[in-house]
């Protein structure tokens, strides 16, 4: 898709989503906003609900992803801006985030809840690995954000390991070599 399509289809969503007349997003939005995209553009073009939670996000709109009705929307302010991270410090904060309220929950026997936090991990994933493919991006915008990626994936596969195995790939010389030079532009 050319970069012309790509706007034209992120202006799309947002005149579809200001036509809906909704002071906020949820999945069942989502939904109606994806059917009328496949229905101007055609069924061949793929639009995920992730996709259009992150355009209507950046547009400043209010984007809700409801919890399952067994928690009776209970968590959601939990989950309000919870996936911010345009630096790798700020991935780390938010991972760190995410682990605690997957913690407390499981704990809380929330299980709803804790899948929701599993959900959100992965849009993050999903959305730090939209980035680091994106050749409009700068490359080393592109490298952190594929780090990133790799962050939430392992994460998501081994929580419990997953702050001892981050504090060993910080050590890391490739780690170090790679993005020693943005962390210190980060810092100042």
């Amino acid at each position: 898709m050319t970069r012309e399509q790509q706007q034209t289809k992120k202006d799309l969503i947002l005149e579809i989503a200001r036509g809906l007349k909704v002071a906020r997003f949820t999945p069942a939005e989502f939904e109606q906003i994806r059917r009328q995209l496949a229905a101007r553009l055609g069924d061949s073009v793929k639009t995920s609900p992730d996709h259009i939670a992150g355009v209507l996000q950046d547009a400043g709109l209010r984007v809700v992803w409801s919890l399952r009705a067994d928690t009776g929307g209970r968590y959601e302010e939990e989950f309000h801006d919870l996936l911010h991270f345009s630096t790798l410090e700020e991935a780390e904060m938010c991972l760190i985030r995410l682990d605690e309220l997957w913690r407390k929950f499981v704990i809380e026997s929330e299980a709803a809840a804790a899948e929701r936090v599993l959900e959100v991990a992965r849009l993050g994933k999903r959305r730090a690995e939209m980035i680091s493919r994106n050749p409009k991006v700068e490359a080393q915008k592109r490298a952190e954000k594929g780090e990133i990626a790799k962050w939430f994936q392992i994460w998501l596969e081994t929580p419990d390991a997953f702050f001892d195995w981050l504090e060993l790939r910080k050590e890391s010389v490739e780690f170090q070599r790679t993005f020693e030079a943005t962390e210190k532009r980060n810092d100042s």
